[in-house]
C-alpha cells in the first residue's frame, strides 16, 4: 500500500510539471513580437558646436550725461523714443552761465578801457622822454630828471602788458562761459532709442565731481550677443568661428554672425566659471530687444556627406571610438561594431561598420506598449 502511495504521488507531480510546462509553451508561443524603433543610415551634414546661454545688448550704447550744473528745465523725450544725431534732448537752466558771460564781457570791456588809459599815458610818458633827452643835452634838466621819465615810461609799457594779460586770461574765461552755456542744451551723440531716463524734468543735477547720467541712448540696429561659455569649452573658441542664436519667443528663426571676441575676465554663476563670447547681428526690424535671452550655438567644426546615426543608437563601447550597434534586417536584429569619428549632442558620424540604408536599432518595445 505504501507503495502504490508513492506511485500515486509521483503521477501527480509530473501532472503538475506537464501543466506547468504547458503554460509556458503557450505564454511563450503566444508572447507579443518586439517592436523596434529604428532608423536608416543615410549621408548628411553633422555640425559640432558649443551651446551657452547668452543676453543681448545693443553693439553702441551711450550714457547721456550733463557737463554743467543746474535745474533740468526741460526734457523732451520719453523712454522707446527714437531720437536723430545731434536733436535736442532736454534743456539745464541756462540762467547761472548767461550771468558768467555777463560778468566777464563787463570785466573785458572795464579791462580795455584800463588798457586804452594805459596806452595813452605811455604816449605822454615817450612824449616826455624825448623832451627830457632833448633837454639834457643841454644841461638843461639833471640826470635824475632824465632817469625819472625813462622809468615812468617803462612802467606804463609794464601796465598796458599786465592788462593784456588779463584781457586773455578774462577771454578764456568768456569762451569757457559761453561753452557752458552751449553745455546747458543736451543734444544726442548719435541716432539711437531712448531706453533709460534717470533724471527727471526739475530735478537739479551737479556735475561738480562727474558728469551725471540724464538717460541712455542705444542704437538697436545691430545687436551685440554676449554667450556664457564654460571653461570646459572656451578652450575650444576663437574670433571668427560661426555662432548663430534664438530666441525664447521664436525657437525657429536663426540669427547668425561671427565671434568678435572672448572677453579675458571671467563670470561667476553660483561657483561655476564662465566667460563671455561676442558677436553681433544686424536687427534691421527691431525684434530684437535688450536683455532678451539667446540661446546660443557657436560652431566648432563639421562635416558634409558623411554617414551618421542618431546617439540613441550607439550600445556599449569596446575601445576607443568603438561601439556596439544592433542592425535589423529581415525582422532579426544583429550585433555590429563599428568605429564613429565626430559627434554633437543628437548625432554621431560612421566612419566604418555600417553601409548607407542599413537599419539601426534605436529602441525596442512590445506591441501594443507605449513606444
Amino acid at each position: 500500500m505504501r507503495f502504490k502511495g508513492k506511485i500515486k504521488k509521483r503521477y501527480w507531480l509530473l501532472g503538475l510539471l506537464v501543466l506547468l510546462l504547458g503554460i509556458w509553451l503557450w505564454q511563450f508561443l503566444n508572447a507579443p513580437a518586439p517592436v523596434y524603433q529604428t532608423m536608416i543610415v543615410r549621408k548628411g551634414e553633422l555640425q559640432q558646436s558649443v551651446l551657452a546661454t547668452g543676453k543681448l545688448d545693443a553693439l553702441r550704447k551711450v550714457d547721456v550725461g550733463a557737463q554743467v550744473s543746474g535745474q533740468l528745465k526741460t526734457l523732451s523725450v520719453n523712454i522707446g523714443d527714437k531720437v536723430k544725431k545731434d536733436q535736442l534732448l532736454g534743456v539745464i537752466d541756462p540762467e547761472q552761465a548767461q550771468n558768467q558771460i555777463k560778468e566777464v564781457e563787463a570785466t573785458l570791456m572795464e579791462l580795455r578801457a584800463q588798457r586804452r588809459q594805459s596806452v595813452a599815458q605811455a604816449k605822454l610818458a615817450q612824449v616826455t622822454l624825448n623832451r627830457q633827452r632833448a633837454l639834457a643835452k643841454t644841461q638843461a634838466i639833471s640826470q635824475q630828471d632824465l632817469d625819472t621819465a625813462i622809468t615812468d615810461l617803462e612802467v606804463r609799457q609794464a601796465q598796458i602788458g599786465t592788462i593784456d594779460a588779463q584781457i586773455k586770461r578774462n577771454q578764456a574765461s568768456l569762451d569757457t562761459a559761453k561753452t557752458n552755456l552751449d553745455y546747458t542744451q543736451i543734444v544726442a551723440p548719435m541716432a539711437g532709442e531712448v531706453t533709460e531716463i534717470t533724471t527727471k524734468q526739475g530735478q537739479t543735477v551737479i556735475a561738480a565731481q562727474q558728469a551725471p547720467n540724464i538717460l541712455t541712448l542705444a542704437d538697436l540696429g545691430t545687436m551685440l550677443v554676449k554667450a556664457q561659455v564654460s571653461e570646459a569649452d572656451v578652450i575650444h573658441l576663437k574670433p571668427g568661428q560661426k555662432a548663430w542664436f534664438t530666441v525664447l519667443g521664436d525657437p525657429l528663426t536663426r540669427y547668425e554672425g561671427v565671434l568678435i571676441d572672448i572677453l579675458p575676465t571671467p563670470v561667476k554663476v553660483n561657483d561655476a566659471i564662465f566667460y563671455n563670447a561676442r558677436f553681433e547681428v544686424p536687427n534691421p526690424k527691431g525684434v530684437l530687444r535688450l536683455e532678451m535671452t539667446a540661446q546660443v550655438h557657436i560652431q566648432l567644426g563639421g562635416v558634409k556627406d558623411v554617414l551618421t546615426v542618431p546617439l540613441a543608437a550607439l550600445g556599449e563601447p569596446v575601445g576607443d571610438n568603438r561601439y556596439k550597434v544592433s542592425v535589423l534586417r529581415n525582422g532579426e536584429t544583429r550585433d555590429r561594431e563599428i568605429t564613429i569619428g565626430m559627434r554633437n549632442d543628437t548625432i554621431v558620424q560612421v566612419v566604418n561598420g555600417l553601409t548607407e540604408g542599413e537599419e539601426v536599432v534605436i529602441g525596442k518595445s512590445t506591441a501594443g506598449s507605449a513606444p
